[in-house]
């Protein structure tokens, strides 16, 4: 059954909307969220749910097709052309459940969500820095 993707946006993350629309088809197709021949929204839809500029829709979905993720039919609409490597679904379901666990830890230690990003950003870039070295 096709897959399909809801946009979201978030205004204050400092990141322009449709960076943020290209990573989240990212995400999607890392997760396995989307597949291979699934048809993105529509521009329209996505301007219609969102209340964003076309151009801004169109501008995601053009550097989606420069990656070689999705390809446009006239006509027809936008298509997933590959999927992105990401974990299985049984080792998504084995690591959500390990960071449930943790996030209930984390808000039992008195973080809130702001906190729990922050720490989760800063430890993602000293994971990022051990590796390359």
């Amino acid at each position: 059954m096709p897959q399909t993707i809801i946009f979201y946006l978030e205004p204050r993350s400092g990141v322009a909307p449709y960076i943020q629309l290209v990573r989240q088809v990212q995400h999607a197709l890392r997760l396995g969220m989307l597949r291979t021949g699934d048809q993105l929204p529509t521009v329209r839809q996505v301007v219609s749910h969102l209340a964003i500029n076309p151009n801004t829709v169109l501008k995601a979905y053009r550097e989606l097709e420069r990656e070689g993720l999705v390809a446009s039919r006239p006509g027809q609409g936008t298509f997933v052309l590959r999927a992105l490597a990401g974990p299985t679904a049984a080792d998504q379901r084995a690591l959500r459940a390990k960071l449930d666990g943790w996030l209930d830890e984390a808000r039992g230690a008195g973080m809130d969500s702001q906190a729990i990003e922050a720490f989760i950003a800063v430890c993602l870039r000293s994971h990022s820095r051990e590796e390359i070295a």
